[in-house]
């Protein structure tokens, strides 16, 4: 191996490397303690982090070996296994992220607007149908794998895997259905998702900002003329909450824009805010990865480069390497204290 086979098995091993450690935490930290129940968060997450170490171990890991090697060394019918493995991770793994990026916002605006209403994905039952239709749509679309993919002699007769299908009608039919349905579609959900969460959190912002313009006004106009005196103040909660001084005071009624204001926010909804804020940060991240895997993959459909085909491979590992740490930092369990 040259200098620059090195490197870039030292990147894919260093990628595979986070994405297990990443994602088996995540996995750990979601797992309910003893005296707390399942909650649809937890359920949602570890779906996510056992879809990306999926392509962690079966996928990334074997990659890796093979790269260190300097040849695909493990046998056809485990060629087809990790194309099989890869695909049926790949499509799990962006239909849980559209299941996490729908569902914070549904609590988002739940906690903001609603008081911290029930929102619909917090049926477990209806979670647990979402994510068996996401496996069922993941297995249809990667059991033609263990059939369509072959190991061929590359550059120095090394041996690589790819895919032929058994006719260019085949390719024709096939791999617009899988872009179109398990990817195209799935990544405008998140987009729309997402840009719903930073509008919610945008008028938020706007309304907290009108109420202490408006309360200091009020203040200014209450304040005794026999001295001069200086107020403190500022939001402690997402919404009608103003801290002054050292008191904590709610903004009168008079204060409330709308005609019909809304719920009191919940206890919880700070908490709701950082978690939707990682859900944007994770949806960019996200759309960033697989908009440009997606048109390498088109890309490769014109013309077949096993140059493309990497590339694509390592954007999709940076994926399953970065989100896990996001979603850690957002829900506040990326430290190791676990409490139950």
């Amino acid at each position: 191996m040259d200098a620059t086979e090195w490197i870039e098995a030292f990147i894919r091993g260093l990628m595979c490397l986070l994405g297990i450690l990443g994602n088996n935490w995540l996995c750990l930290r979601s797992l309910p303690g003893p005296k707390s129940s399942l909650r649809t968060n937890e359920v949602l997450f570890i779906n996510l982090a056992v879809s990306n170490l999926i392509t962690n171990y079966l996928v990334d890991l074997p990659d890796t070996m093979a790269d260190f090697v300097g040849h695909w060394f493990l046998g056809e019918a485990y060629c087809c296994v990790v194309q099989f493995c890869s695909d049926l991770s790949e499509t799990s793994s962006v239909f849980s992220t559209l299941f996490i990026s729908v569902f914070w916002y549904q609590k988002l605006v739940g906690s903001l607007k609603r008081g911290g209403a029930p929102v619909q994905l917090d049926s477990l039952r209806l979670v647990a149908c979402l994510l068996v239709g996401s496996w069922i749509v993941a297995v249809v679309f990667s059991v033609p794998q263990l059939f369509f993919v072959r190991m061929e002699s590359g550059n120095e007769s090394h041996d690589d895997c790819i895919e032929i299908f058994p006719s260019q009608t085949a390719r024709q039919t096939y791999e617009p259905l899988y872009l179109t349905f398990a990817n195209a579609l799935p990544i405008a959900g998140i987009a729309f998702a997402s840009i719903q969460i930073v509008i919610t959190l945008l008028r938020n912002q706007t309304r907290i900002q009108g109420l202490t313009s408006d309360h200091h006004k009020g203040t200014a106009n209450s304040l005794p003329n026999n001295g001069p005196s200086v107020v403190h103040s500022s939001i402690s909660s997402p919404l009608y909450q103003v801290d002054i001084g050292d008191n904590i005071v709610r903004a009168p009624a008079d204060l409330k824009r709308s005609s019909q204001p809304p719920a009191k926010p919940s206890p919880g909804s700070g908490t709701q805010v950082r978690a939707a804020k990682s859900v944007v940060a994770v949806a960019t991240v996200f759309v960033v990865c697989w908009v440009t895997h997606l048109l390498l993959m088109m890309a490769s459909n014109i013309h077949t480069s096993s140059l493309v085909l990497e590339l694509a491979s390592y954007i999709g590992s940076s994926y399953t390497c970065i989100i896990p740490y996001i979603f850690l930092y957002g829900v506040k369990k990326l430290s190791c204290s676990c409490r139950g």
